[in-house]
């Protein structure tokens, strides 16, 4: 059995398991839900997933579990992960919702806002390329799942015509050169081809 991956193509949430199950050869179906219509607040959904968010996956009621073999390769993997979160994601999320989200609902973008999310990101990404000029990727010099999970929302970073990943300017090279090799990839190339 396909696992079953339940969200919207244009979740950035959904793309980040899309593009892991991808980058693994798992196959997967996506089961595309309409958020106009709130289906992921129905009682079906939310007896699978009672915060109601997306995506939810559905592997035929297996589940994984994992031990460190390597404690401080996962420990590197355990603190990019967090920064990613704390750092990358959550000031991107506030941007998102300024300049993208708030106009599809038919809400004002208060342009001042928009500027201090974009100013507090570009401080993160200072650090960020101090990071990246010690290390091929966030958690060492090997590919992980914390790289991929920047995907999605460097993107919208990209549609939007901020220079936070491509690398336009010379202000973050380190930044540019990793953004490079994690968005060239065949596995995001296929998440972002299917949306």
């Amino acid at each position: 059995m396909v696992v079953k991956l339940y969200g919207h193509p244009l979740a950035t949430s959904g793309q980040r398991i899309q593009v892991i199950l991808e980058e693994l050869s798992v196959p997967y179906e996506l089961i595309t839900l309409s958020l106009k219509d709130q289906q992921h607040k129905t009682p079906e959904y939310l007896a699978h997933q009672p915060f109601g968010q997306l995506p939810y996956m559905d592997d035929d009621g297996s589940s994984c579990s994992r031990r460190a073999r390597d404690v401080p390769k996962t420990a590197r993997f355990e603190q990019a992960a967090s920064v990613e979160l704390s750092n990358f994601e959550a000031p991107v999320s506030q941007l998102a919702w300024e300049v993208r989200y708030k106009p599809m609902r038919g809400l004002t973008t208060i342009p001042e806002e928009a500027l201090a999310y974009k100013t507090k990101l570009e401080g993160r990404i200072d650090a960020y390329d101090v990071m990246l000029s010690k290390t091929k990727f966030l958690a060492g010099d090997e590919l992980t799942m914390v790289d991929l999970f920047h995907l999605p929302h460097g993107s919208f970073l990209e549609e939007q015509g901020f220079d936070f990943v491509s690398g336009e300017s010379s202000r973050w090279p380190n930044v540019a050169r990793w953004w490079k090799e994690i968005s060239a990839r065949p596995s995001w190339k296929k998440v972002v081809g299917s949306s």
